[in-house]
């Protein structure tokens, strides 16, 4: 038995990876186009286990992905890859359609293919899980109820827009050729191998470098948070016991501000990590420009996930916040390697003699 996960050297897609061959032995297949947030080095603990078969390449490659469907026979499809910062999408929006709904249709063409050539059984059993966001829904005034999974799409930028794009398609490959999907759409997450171009971990690098810490406009747009590790538990959950066709709401119950969470990280480090003038990392604290169109408040009301599946966010914000910290002071080489693009040689020097004589390429 085995699941192919697509996008699984990103930050959500490696911590699902990892968790999951920790808890399972059913084999990962997994396949990543490796851009700049791709990195095999979050993935380094695995390069000798024979359950984890990486093959770099993209969701869109309707021919690769078809090979791997014929020879690994995956009995789950669970679709990480996306592109994914919202000022990236701003800057240059064209490599979101492409991948986030040009791609993701090209996917599902190709796993309906493959799941329309199984048998009886064997159907019944297939899971296509979409992994997306809940800025889909639009932003939320303060007062406003969380989003349910009933709440209309609103998406204010490209990356947003085209994560909406895809749940269309995903919803419609479902409800016209039977494809039995599942989808999730998460709030903000946080925790290890996060790229540092995300507001935590580029806080936590710029202190610790003494760097200013940017804040966008006042900083009192507000994200709900979810540890990544509760989120990998959710995925598990939802593709194990959720029903064809639903769409689950997955949130951590932990809204802040931006400025909030700036300020929480700063005192997080004042503890483990003292400036050697002793003040505070909060007196590197910079409010910069707004970017265009920021939405104001994002919020999950994950009801139904618990109500129907069980699932509950094991981690607050509090101790999930200071698991992060303490993770990326003891993976300094990690996070060097990303910084300085170094992490991009990783393939060449740790994993092209393991991959020589298989699929990857």
């Amino acid at each position: 038995m085995s699941i192919l996960i697509t996008g699984g050297a990103g930050f959500i897609g490696c911590n699902f990876v990892l968790d999951w061959l920790k808890k399972n032995e059913e084999r990962v297949i997994n396949i990543d186009a490796l851009t700049y947030a791709g990195n095999l080095m979050s993935l380094n603990e695995l390069k000798n286990d024979k359950r984890h078969i990486f093959v770099q390449g993209d969701i869109g490659d309707s021919d690769k992905v078809a090979t791997i469907l014929a020879k690994y026979k995956p009995r789950a499809v669970i679709n990480f890859a996306a592109e994914s910062h919202v000022d990236r999408s701003i800057i240059g929006p064209e490599q979101f359609i492409q991948t986030n709904v040009l791609g993701t249709f090209l996917l599902l063409e190709t796993v309906k293919t493959y799941w329309e050539q199984l048998s009886e059984l064997e159907k019944s059993e297939f899971r296509f899980l979409h992994v997306s966001t809940d800025e889909v829904y639009g932003s939320l005034e303060t007062s406003d109820p969380g989003f349910t999974e009933h709440h209309r799409y609103k998406p204010n930028s490209p990356y947003s827009a085209s994560k909406a794009a895809s749940d269309h398609l995903v919803r419609a490959y479902h409800h016209t050729y039977g494809l039995p999907v599942l989808t999730t759409n998460c709030s903000n997450n946080y925790g290890p191998f996060h790229f540092p171009e995300k507001l935590i971990p580029l806080v936590i690098y710029n202190a610790l470098n003494k760097k200013a810490l940017p804040i966008y406009g006042n900083g009192q747009q507000i994200r709900d948070w979810l540890y990544v590790k509760d989120h990998c538990n959710a995925i598990r959950l939802v593709l194990s016991k959720g029903k064809p066709g639903e769409t689950y709401n997955v949130g951590g119950s932990s809204e802040k501000t931006n400025l909030d969470v700036v300020k929480t990280l700063c005192k997080v480090l004042d503890g483990v990590s003292p400036r050697e003038d002793g003040e505070s990392y909060s007196q590197q604290i910079t409010f910069v420009r707004d970017r265009p169109g920021h939405d104001h408040r994002y919020a999950i009301d994950a009801g139904k996930i618990a109500k129907q599946l069980g699932w509950q966010p094991i981690e607050s914000f509090e101790s999930g916040i200071r698991k992060t910290v303490l993770w990326y002071l003891e993976n300094q080489p990690w996070v060097e390697a990303v910084i300085s693009g170094n992490y991009r040689d990783w393939v060449s020097t740790q994993y092209d003699k393991q991959y020589e004589n298989s699929y990857y390429r």
